[in-house]
């Protein structure tokens, strides 16, 4: 009986998480992940198939290589992810939604297993995806919803690489390979802020010495400019935050007050963009400056790509640039602390300083 109870125990909690929210949430992307799966390829047949367009091939190439250079040179987790292709049947994988109050930079957070709480949603259910940012909107929140071409299982899959993904550049390809191949190799559970930018200077750092190996100097070169660009875009949207955050700090007592003048905030925002930033970009167009969207949600959720990048090349300098050295050093680091990874890498740089 005892027995009986229990098991009857845990299908009801199972059943419960199924047909709950989340459980649903999971399902549907559990089902996605299964297609996906089902229809992987392996691209050393694609390559060699005689009906395959040349530019495809070269692509599919550069895609193998720069993952042997992931494995073999800067040693990270590759099991048998990007090996091989998967076609999906439209030109976005997913879209992914964030929000956040407009009256304090506080992100609106979603829980997950494994990954922990994340300020991000993806969905493969589209008007799903576009039903919950107007309900958020709704409750008065900003809310930025944009597609994604790629993500990473964490190794928990060997990631096909998807159509969506081939449809950038050789030097994206390169860049977006390494990037995952990192969350597959280390991805601290509730630090979103610090894998995904850990993820962006080893996909950038990584991307560039791997074509430099081939002897491909010019894309190295464009590749660190594309970088340095994302610098320029981090330290930009870090003072954004800070100027937001004293802003708000000045008009305690009204709500309205404090919307009021972010607004302002992000009207000498957008102006210093234009006049100050874009100019500078060296790869990105400067329209962006124009059309890039300026709000609570839209700012947090570059700041989860963009934390503290030249920490990380900071880090990179003292270990005399070797890729391999820092990406492990920085994982050290990160497990020493995971609660608080970029502090522990201050205070080791701090500590060399010293």
């Amino acid at each position: 009986m005892r027995r009986r109870i229990l098991a009857i125990a845990i299908v009801g909690a199972g059943l419960a998480l199924i047909f709950a929210p989340t459980g649903c949430y999971l399902s549907r992307g559990a089902w996605e992940e299964a297609k996906i799966l089902a229809r992987r390829e392996p691209i050393a047949e694609i390559v060699a198939r005689p009906g395959t367009p040349e530019e495809t091939r070269a692509k599919l190439r550069v895609v193998l290589a720069a993952r042997q250079y992931a494995a073999d040179t800067i040693k990270l987790r590759v099991k048998d992810s990007f090996t091989t292709y998967s076609r999906l049947d439209h030109d976005t994988l997913v879209l992914v939604l964030s929000a956040a109050h407009r009256d304090t930079l506080k992100a609106h957070t979603w829980w997950f297993p494994i990954v922990g709480r994340v300020p991000y949603k993806g969905y493969f259910d589209f008007d799903q995806a576009r039903r919950d940012a107007r309900k958020l909107s709704d409750q008065g929140l900003d809310t930025y919803l944009r597609p994604a071409d790629a993500f990473s299982t964490l190794g928990f899959f060997n990631d096909p690489l998807l159509s969506t993904t081939l449809k950038s550049d050789s030097l994206t390809l390169a860049n977006t390979v390494i990037h995952e191949l990192t969350h597959n190799t280390y991805y601290a559970s509730g630090q979103a802020d610090f894998n995904e930018s850990f993820a962006m200077f080893v996909g950038a750092r990584g991307a560039a010495a791997f074509f430099r190996a081939r002897g491909q100097e010019g894309a190295a070169l464009r590749t660190e400019a594309r970088w340095e660009d994302d610098k320029l875009l981090a330290r930009f949207w870090a003072a954004l935050i800070v100027s937001l955050d004293s802003a708000y700090a000045a008009h305690p007592e009204s709500k309205a007050a404090r919307i009021a003048v972010r607004d302002t905030v992000y009207a000498r925002a957008r102006a210093a963009l234009i006049s100050e930033i874009a100019p500078a970009l060296r790869t990105i167009n400067p329209r962006y400056a124009e059309r890039v969207p300026l709000d609570n949600a839209a700012l947090l959720a570059r700041r989860v790509y963009a934390s503290d990048l030249d920490l990380f090349d900071r880090l990179y300098e003292r270990e005399g640039r070797d890729l391999k050295r820092t990406i492990g050093r920085v994982i050290g680091l990160a497990k020493s602390s995971e609660e608080s990874p970029f502090t522990a890498l201050r205070a080791w740089l701090s500590a060399r300083a010293g």
